[in-house]
């Protein structure tokens, strides 16, 4: 093999089977023995060999490859959202190549697209653009892109938790316990989630003919519900809050208690979210429970019906994205996943 490197011939003699079980290996399909793809994988290994992308794509016509954007990896629903469009892809028989970038302005979020765009994929995921607006954002022409924000409806498919009904579900189970009114803890400027979420709190209250207190700010950090909770102790007219996230939530609890605050006697509390330790938080926390399984599946679905489509419909090649057209169902291309109430011990009736 001197003056070149391994070849997939190489791969099938080393492992004993034929170059197309070594090609279904290379393309993570699942129609191969286990014993098999560990014997091809480990003489993969040994040879050093690394399958080419760009001829595989000429052949079979697709790469097998998701490119995925997201920002604030640490947050839960990113975190929960990337792993479920990575877990999704895989049972396609597809992999992930994920950028992080650094802030989701228009032009970071353009470059890593074109970026992705040269290392052979199929298509794209942008994972909740934030400040990024279907006007500003340049991608590939051509490139399939499906977006996990309601505000691409019309420029690109779109897949999402149903924000609106799940804050006001959780605004009106804290009325319907009795509270005269329900203060909210919202989540950063700039965040499509937050202000849905801010916007169907305050309608549920005015719907209702009750008082809408002010926002308190906060980041999504428990650090800033600790800061949010702290202030609210000290208001007795605080008996029910509805935080935008989970982890607020839990900077709101530990607030109260420190304050003295009982919950849920003096004041119940609600999450959004419903991540891993809601259950285990004390008082188990009442929370908006997003099923991030199923948003990845239906993302990873939407994004694959386009590539198999040859496109996405929409020539975004000029600085900003063009919509896919006036005769296109904006519902169609906009996906909404059904949120439940989980009721736990963090709500009950106000006092007396």
């Amino acid at each position: 093999m001197e003056g070149r490197g391994p070849s997939l011939v190489d791969v099938a003699v080393l492992a004993g089977v034929s170059t197309q079980t070594v090609s279904r290996v290379s393309m993570g399909l699942d129609n191969v023995r286990p014993a098999t793809r560990d014997r091809v994988l480990a003489a993969m290994a040994q040879l050093g060999y690394a399958p080419n992308t760009a001829a595989r794509a000429l052949r079979y016509g697709s790469f097998r490859t998701i490119g995925m954007i997201a920002h604030g990896l640490a947050r839960t629903g990113e975190s929960r959202t990337i792993e479920a469009v990575t877990e999704a892809a895989r049972d396609e028989g597809y992999t992930v190549t994920l950028i992080d970038v650094e802030n989701p302005s228009s032009d970071v979020v353009s470059a890593a697209a074109t970026r992705l765009s040269h290392q052979a994929i199929d298509g794209l995921v942008i994972v909740r653009a934030e400040t990024v607006t279907p006007d500003t954002l340049a991608l590939p022409s051509r490139l399939p892109v499906v977006v996990s924000d309601s505000r691409f409806v019309g420029h690109h498919p779109a897949v999402g938790a149903d924000q609106v009904d799940g804050a006001r579900r959780a605004t009106q189970h804290l009325l319907d316990l009795g509270h005269r009114t329900v203060h909210h803890v919202r989540g950063p400027a700039g965040s499509a989630p937050a202000q849905l979420r801010e916007e169907s709190w305050r309608a549920t209250l005015q719907a209702a003919g009750r008082p809408v207190p002010d926002v308190v700010p906060g980041d999504w950090t428990a650090a800033s519900g600790y800061d949010a909770g702290r202030r609210m102790a000290q208001d007795p007219e605080v008996t029910a809050v509805f935080c935008a996230n989970d982890e607020m939530a839990a900077g709101v609890l530990r607030a109260l208690h420190e304050a003295g605050r009982a919950v849920p006697g003096d004041v119940s509390v609600v999450g959004f979210d419903d991540i891993l330790l809601a259950e285990y938080l004390w008082p188990p926390l009442t929370t908006v429970v997003q099923d991030f399984g199923e948003i990845g599946r239906r993302l990873v679905a939407r994004l694959l019906a386009e590539v198999r489509a040859g496109g996405s419909g929409a020539d975004t090649g000029s600085s900003a994205a063009t919509r896919i057209g006036p005769d296109v169902d904006d519902e169609a291309l906009h996906e909404v996943v059904p949120v439940e109430l989980k009721v736990r011990q963090s709500t009950a009736p106000p006092r007396g």
